[in-house]
């Protein structure tokens, strides 16, 4: 029978629990040692300055949501105790630069955020100024506040795809649309305000006015804080942080495989910003848009597609009209019945045939019964010949209508100023370059001027306001009848003037003057007195009498037949 020696197992458990006391003791003696004699540390993770680089033109939702991403992960990290945004863009869609930017300021709640900027024009701009602080090279970019808008199309019914109201298919009023862009510049001016706060130096109107800004004249006016580089900028993240040790992280490399998912979407395009246009951008998102973006303008604008006037479609209205009115299309110009329906309406209505020509002989045979001649937006200069037709038309009385109007659909080129000269000067009339703008005084946007100036003539009887979309002036001033309000400026002299939008001149017959062609043309004609206008030219039209040429005269002369001599008496 086994007896256990519980005494002696005691003793020997006792033993070994002193001695691994012992051991640990000695262990964490040397470890301390060690410890506070430097020979090693124990080393906590470190604190880190995240980079986001936002570059090229925001143009789909993928990007945004890779950028969300990227900031959302910056936002909850909490070893992300500062951001640096490294911003090279012209901007982009405006709802999706707004979307960059209001994820910003939330993580600006959190953590400093420091912008970085190569370039930031537009809406590359109102991402950097949801910064705290913005650096710049001299020659960086900055600037250019303000939106380009693409109107909403002209919707041609159908019987078969229907609509429920007459904004559903396209989107916005055509009238209305330049105030939804100003609504849009407004919004952008108010984040640039907000964010710079004090720091800003111009004023609300000179923000909108899209001017770029070399960095160096940024720093003065406010619109950045300093001039430097990336290194800066994570040097000022640190410190607002409070950071002495760090490490920097490009978060953009984390979200690298999805940043570039987006990329097969256009694989095909060029999405360098500097080959965009606006055809470009249409593909994107079809009109209506708004974008915060910038664009160079011979890659940009010049491409505008303009509604086609070579149809005319009807070229005799009202044939057996007591009067008639001739249209010149022989000239490429840019005019249509679309363009003029309204007054061939009123005409039509006072019983005048409207006739259009593409052939100048035929014009120039017609006119001796014709009581108006309109010339609009041509395209090819009128001959020395072709000009003495006219003069002698209206030294007979007849009235001769010049419209010409500079935006793109009428024109396509500044060169396409000297066509409409060649006619207009034989009168003493020049349409000058450039266009007419007020910043202050406007209908929905800075190019659509108001016109509150008159002097008393047949046309302008009756008027008090009118608005012309997109004019340039006529010189000299001193043969205006209707002058742009105060403060219009013009867009090659840069500075106001006393500009004539409408200019008359009298002989036997009447030659004015019209500096818009938009006006003439529904929904436009309906704003202020441009209706009132219209039946002024009609009234005027109805007025002429045209006196017969030399020719016509002889051939309908009756020979007089001389009464005989005959004796006294008889």
């Amino acid at each position: 029978m086994f007896k256990l020696k519980i005494p002696s197992l005691k003793r020997e458990f006792k033993t070994v629990a002193v001695t691994a006391a012992i051991i640990l003791l000695i262990a964490f003696s040397v470890v301390g040692y060690l410890y506070y004699s430097g020979f090693f540390t124990f080393e906590k993770k470190k604190d880190i300055v995240g980079i986001i680089s936002i570059s090229g033109a925001i143009l789909f939702s993928e990007q945004v949501d890779t950028y969300a991403k990227i900031i959302s992960h910056a936002l909850r990290n909490s070893t992300i105790k500062a951001v640096v945004l490294r911003i090279d863009s012209p901007g982009g869609y405006a709802d999706l630069i707004e979307e960059i930017y209001l994820d910003i300021l939330e993580l600006k709640k959190v953590k400093p955020v420091i912008a970085s900027v190569t370039t930031a024009l537009s809406g590359g701009y109102y991402i950097a100024v949801a910064a705290d602080y913005i650096y710049a090279a001299p020659t960086s970019f900055v600037g250019n506040v303000g939106v380009i808008g693409v109107m909403p199309p002209t919707l041609i019914p159908s019987e078969i795809v229907i609509e429920t109201g007459v904004y559903k298919a396209t989107g916005f009023s055509k009238l209305l649309f330049p105030f939804n862009l100003s609504h849009a510049l407004d919004s952008f001016a108010s984040a640039v305000e907000t964010g710079r706060g004090s720091r800003l130096k111009i004023s609300s109107v000179e923000l909108k006015r899209g001017t770029i800004y070399l960095g160096s004249e940024a720093v003065k006016l406010g619109l950045i804080d300093e001039i430097g580089a990336l290194q800066k900028a994570i040097s000022k993240a640190a410190e607002e942080a409070g950071l002495v040790k760090y490490d920097v992280i490009d978060l953009n490399e984390a979200f690298k495989e999805v940043a570039y998912s987006w990329g097969s979407l256009s694989s095909n395009l060029t999405l360098d910003w500097r080959n965009l246009t606006v055809e470009v951008l249409n593909s994107f998102q079809p009109p209506p848009s708004i974008w915060y973006l910038y664009l160079p303008s011979e890659s940009g604008f010049t491409i505008l597609s303009s509604v086609e006037s070579t149809s005319v479609g009807i070229s005799v209205f009202n044939e057996y009209g007591r009067g008639l009115v001739l249209v010149d299309r022989s000239h490429g110009n840019r005019v249509s019945t679309w363009d003029l329906d309204i007054l061939i309406a009123e005409l039509v209505g006072k019983n005048i045939t409207v006739q259009f020509s593409s052939s100048w002989s035929n014009l120039a045979s017609m006119l001796s019964n014709a009581s108006c001649l309109i010339i609009a937006s041509p395209t090819i200069a009128y001959s020395a010949e072709e000009c003495n037709t006219v003069r002698d038309f209206v030294s007979r009385g007849g009235i001769l209508l010049l419209f010409f109007d500079p935006a793109y659909e009428y024109l396509s080129m500044y060169e396409l100023f000297d066509p409409i000269n060649s006619i207009a000067t034989r009168f003493g009339l020049f349409f000058a370059k450039g266009y007419l703008y007020n910043e202050e005084d406007y209908y929905g946007f800075y190019r659509n001027i108001y016109v509150n100036r008159f002097k008393s003539s047949n046309v302008t009887e009756n008027l008090k306001s009118l608005v012309f979309f997109t004019a340039t002036h006529i010189y000299p001033s001193n043969k205006g009848v209707a002058w742009a309000s105060e403060n219009t400026y013009s867009s090659t002299a840069e500075k106001t003037g006393d500009y004539a939008v409408m200019a008359m001149v009298k002989m036997n017959g009447t030659i004015v003057a019209f500096s818009d062609q938009t006006f003439l043309t529904e929904p436009y004609c309906y704003v202020g007195d441009n209706y009132k206008l219209i039946l002024n030219i009609v009234d005027l039209v109805l007025k002429a009498e045209v006196r017969p040429t030399v020719k016509e005269v002889a051939e309908g002369a009756v020979e007089e037949i001389a009464e005989p001599e005959l004796p006294v008496g008889t």
